[in-house]
């Protein structure tokens, strides 16, 4: 796949594509971890990097729901892939939310013309990262960030920092800047490609005009619409993840014989089996139409813009706990209970198929789902909508 290609298909398609290949090796690639260059180059080369970036800054301009059948249908060959290919997208959005046109047209000019790939840094419960003053448009980050996903490899780098009063501050910057070293530390047992370890800035220099200041971080109800988007992103990461669980397992039944105790032949005719499928689907398919919700209420407060209102800002929040729930719940049991369906052979270590489970049990733990579930229980009985965070 090149650039030429990438003008002429149809994202999706591209997205298809580009599943396809990641599957070939996403078993392997599981296995040693660390960075995933030669995939994340066929990203960059995709044009896909493009795809939320405006048409008047040379992006495609695509519709949210583009953008996130993008990330389910790569999450379905490759979450760790997928993850950071939609933080992308996040950190675009990020800039758009936190500041204002003059200052974010360059980045994302630059974003096309070069295929950069964003890293994110900004973690805001890490608070080890410091930012002193040093003159009057200049400042020092210093310290550690963790969980920094998309950082290595990245071209441009979304980092955030407190200042002596306590104030996040959020800048981007060019992840090549000196000082700036990540620490290849991501060794966890799932989304093992996503480098999602430690930045440690040992006394990097940010220039004013690369702080988002105005409106900055989650400063109006639009500009809270960041962690939204972020939320939805890991619905779609969570989807793709089950979908591609459960294709697997229908295409493991399939020629297989039924258990010697079963009364017929084939696996595919064996009522157990039947009922996990049938199962299976239903969750998928409520997931979707919930996450399809979703998607629609986003699109909705995206064109409303900086005129957004608290109001409609909380109905967002509610649509997407809803499918954040739901997600969350639906692809931890088809990632679990797909062994129940394709038996003890799927348990070889040379198939890998426990990485469904555990890249979902590790990107499920970002945020707890018990309070997505006290958030919408409380509009529930009371009609309030969650309260705007990094997290909700």
């Amino acid at each position: 796949m090149n650039p030429t290609t990438a003008t002429v298909l149809d994202p999706l398609e591209i997205a298809r594509q580009l599943a396809r290949q990641f599957a070939q090796t996403a078993a392997e690639r599981d296995r040693q971890g660390g960075n995933p260059k030669a995939e994340r180059d066929l990203i960059r080369r995709s044009g896909l990097l493009s795809l939320s970036i405006p048409t008047e800054y040379g992006g495609q301009g695509a519709a949210w729901s583009t953008i996130f059948k993008t990330v389910q249908i790569l999450a379905q060959a490759d979450s760790s892939l997928a993850h950071v290919y939609a933080f992308h997208h996040l950190l675009i959005a990020t800039v758009q939310l936190f500041a204002q046109p003059a200052q974010y047209q360059h980045w994302l000019q630059q974003t096309v013309q070069q295929q950069l790939f964003w890293g994110n840094a900004l973690n805001p419960l890490d608070r080890r990262t410091t930012v002193t003053p040093v003159a009057d448009s200049e400042y020092l980050f210093q310290g550690d960030k963790s969980f920094c996903s998309g950082s290595v490899d990245s071209d441009l780098l979304l980092c955030s920092g407190y200042d002596a009063t306590g104030r996040l501050l959020i800048a981007v910057i060019p992840s090549t800047r000196s000082g700036v070293h990540f620490l290849g530390d991501w060794h966890n047992m799932g989304q093992r490609q996503t480098d999602s370890g430690t930045t440690h800035f040992e006394q990097v220099r940010v220039h004013q005009h690369e702080l988002l200041l105005n409106p900055g971080p989650l400063s109006t109800p639009y500009a809270s619409l960041r962690p939204l988007i972020a939320q939805l992103i890991f619905v779609h990461l969570f989807l793709g993840v089950a979908e591609g669980a459960f294709e697997t397992a229908i295409q493991s039944v399939q020629g297989q014989k039924a258990w010697s105790k079963s009364r017929v032949e084939q696996a595919v005719d064996d009522p157990f089996i039947q009922r996990h499928c049938a199962e299976f689907y239903l969750q998928l398919e409520s997931v979707r139409l919930l996450a399809d919700k979703a998607v629609q209420s986003v699109q909705q407060a995206w064109r409303i813009g900086p005129e957004l209102t608290a109001e409609q800002r909380g109905e967002v929040a509610v649509a997407i706990a809803t499918a954040k729930i739901a997600s969350t719940n639906t692809s931890l049991y088809i990632t679990e209970q797909m062994f129940q369906v394709m038996g003890a052979r799927a348990t070889t270590a040379q198939l890998n198929l426990d990485r469904f489970w555990r890249n979902v049990r590790t990107q499920t733990l970002h945020d707890p789902v018990d309070y997505k579930y006290q958030e919408l229980g409380e509009w529930v009985l009371t009609g309030k909508v969650p309260d705007p965070s990094f997290y909700s």
